[in-house]
């Protein structure tokens, strides 16, 4: 519990977890715990909650993409772009879940040092944006073929083929390929996050620089009013959703496909029924023409393996699809408006162009616009093709893995694999090289390790029923750090919140709740709170969705919600970014929405004040 005379919250190297835990140490390595030998400096710093990567428990091997973030992310604003105030973000484990911190500004010595080398190497990106998006781009790409090229037996042959030993031996068997194939799939993964921020945070530093032109510039000036000056953008991340419309549209345009699709019958039904009629031929033609590379998002965030994608689950495309079928022949527009927010981005930016009275502010604002508008693309665009199209390759390839496992006698499960983290993994494929080489009847020791991947998944089960604190250790007397405050939402403001035990509060005794202005507008309507991934299909046409965050790959329920509100999330959030692109209403970093709001209450969002209004109790 939170000591609110002290001011603070619990100690992190005394917090105590529920007794259904116990053992949840052994699934992350040691370097991802609190430790006494960095007691000091641990308890010198503010944890919270990382709940917009980790709202969930978090299985072993998913960590990966965290150990690469935080290298990747912290390197980019210390050493290589050398923002002068900025450092790292360091990451533990307390149970299950993740905690992070922003680690405080370097000495004033080495904040100069780095001045120097900031201008020179960050305003070169930002003039050259467009070229080094195409190198990032085609280099990313190629990482993606290679990683999924890299080739996993599926299982260990009785003897090795002949055509390895003769005419002359290759030297290294599938005792050693399985284990490098391994190896390589994790550097690589580290090399595709090493990718993902090249240009990240210049891309919010941006936004940070705009915003604070805009301040200057004009006091008084509406957050919401600065976020829609740079609204309007074509990314990669909304490809898969134009990929719907377009195949809906086509489907609707063909003689008998959009009755099919229609049908409330399993997917491969629906799919046998189209390829026994010409239309429906061409219209899976085209199915698996945008499956290759639009369909490999995630269903959720891509940071989970249980999220599935696209393509492993098309229950997910085809009910969007036949979703907008319906839509289409109700005679409504499934398509993102472009047009309309591009035109209303214009006429504000035109209408603060105008306060300005010299021509030394004009091109301040117009530099910063500039800037913004060209850069800003990245955040969604990098996201498709990293979090979704990478990791869904990369998952791909450990499932192989699972299942070598699985014909081998170690493992009972597939996905089991995902219970074991980077380290472990490479143990239990040395164990079964070994066994394998030692000859015949040689034991495994399968027992042992199903027995540890059955407890790690009763953890993680019992951690979803635990709500552990928001945040450890003294908090700041006030929240300053840039990115805390426009990715994760945290403010000085929240941060008391938390101390209050605004977490516990009744649902009753709330009836207004404020975030950040994220999206211009206000709308008014019922509510669907959404706890877990699968809910998302739920959500009906002129409903307001409340999540504790947004994934980018929802991308097709923006076209029928109302508004969204958020739990978690600052003002470049997904959530403020794709309600911006929809020209939808949006609060996010509300910290209770979910909590306070329940699904069918009438509730009204102001996207320009930030402010949520229960209207209505549902009866």
């Amino acid at each position: 519990m939170t000591d609110e005379k002290a001011g603070r919250f619990p100690d992190p190297h005394e917090i105590q977890v529920p007794p259904e835990l116990e053992g949840w140490e052994e699934m992350y390595p040691s370097h991802y715990l609190f430790s006494k030998d960095r007691g000091e400096w641990e308890k010198s710093q503010f944890w919270y909650q990382d709940k917009i990567h980790d709202p969930e428990p978090m299985p072993p091997l998913d960590l990966i993409f965290h150990e690469a973030w935080q290298i990747s992310l912290a390197q980019y604003t210390t050493r290589v772009f050398c923002i002068p105030p900025a450092q790292g973000i360091a990451q533990r484990m307390v149970g299950p879940y993740m905690y992070i911190c922003a680690i405080n500004p370097p000495p004033e010595e080495v904040m100069g040092e780095k001045a120097q080398l900031f201008e020179k190497r960050v305003f070169y990106i930002f003039e050259h944006y467009d070229e080094l998006w195409d190198k990032w781009l085609t280099k990313f790409k190629a990482l993606g073929e290679e990683m999924a090229a890299v080739e996993i037996p599926h299982e260990l042959p009785k003897f090795v083929p002949e055509d390895q030993v003769l005419p002359a031996p290759t030297g290294c068997y599938v005792s050693h390929d399985m284990k490098e194939a391994f190896d390589i799939l994790v550097n690589q993964m580290f090399k595709g996050w090493q990718y993902h921020f090249e240009m990240l945070n210049l891309t919010y530093l941006a936004y940070l620089m705009f915003g604070d032109v805009c301040r200057k510039l004009f006091p008084g000036i509406s957050e919401s009013a600065i976020g829609k000056m740079v609204a309007g953008a074509y990314v990669s991340m909304f490809r898969p959703e134009e990929e719907l419309c377009r195949l809906s549209r086509l489907a609707v345009s063909s003689r008998g496909v959009a009755d099919i699709l229609k049908s409330e019958v399993a997917v491969d039904q629906k799919i046998a029924e189209l390829d026994k009629i010409p239309d429906g031929k061409k219209w899976l033609e085209e199915y698996d023409k945008a499956k290759d590379p639009w369909f490999y998002v995630s269903c959720g965030s891509g940071w989970f393996h249980y999220e599935g994608s696209w393509l492993n689950t098309p229950d997910v495309p085809y009910s969007y699809i036949q979703s907008y079928i319906e839509r289409i022949e109700k005679g409504e527009t499934i398509e993102r408006s472009l047009d309309k927010i591009e035109k209303e981005r214009d006429e504000i930016v035109a209408k603060y162009r105008e306060l300005i009275k010299n021509d030394e502010d004009g091109k301040a604002f117009d530099d910063a616009y500039k800037t913004v508008r060209t850069i800003y693309v990245f955040a969604e665009d990098h996201l498709f093709w990293v979090e979704h199209w990478f990791h869904t390759i990369w998952f791909d390839k450990i499932r192989e893995f699972g299942r070598l496992l699985v014909n081998t006698g170690m493992l009972n499960e597939v996905d089991d694999i995902f219970m074991f983290n980077r380290y472990e993994v490479p143990e239990i494929l040395t164990e079964v090289a070994t066994a394998w080489a030692l000859g015949v009847d040689v034991p495994l020791r399968s027992d042992y390790y199903n027995a540890k991947a059955d407890k790690r998944k009763k953890i993680l089960e019992a951690a979803r029923e635990w709500m552990p604190p928001p945040a450890l250790g003294v908090p700041p007397e006030e929240v300053a750090e840039p990115f805390t405050i426009m990715l994760w939402g945290i403010t000085t403001d929240k941060v008391k919140e938390w101390l209050k035990g605004m977490g516990e509060v009744s649902t009753e005794d709330v009836s207004e709740l404020k975030g950040f202005a994220s999206s211009a507008g206000v709308a008014e309507g019922p509510a669907r709170v959404l706890r877990r991934l699968g809910e998302v299909m739920d959500l009906q046409p002129g409903e307001i969705m409340v999540c504790p965050n947004t994934n980018p790959s929802w991308a097709p329920v923006f076209g029928k919600i109302k508004a969204a509100v958020t739990d978690i999330g600052g003002l470049t959030c997904h959530a403020a970014i794709v309600c911006r692109e929809y020209g939808l209403p949006s609060v996010t970093g509300t910290g209770v929405a979910t909590s306070v709001i329940k699904t069918g209450d009438i509730i009204k969002v102001d996207g320009e004040m930030g402010v949520v209004t229960i209207v209505k109790r549902a009866g």
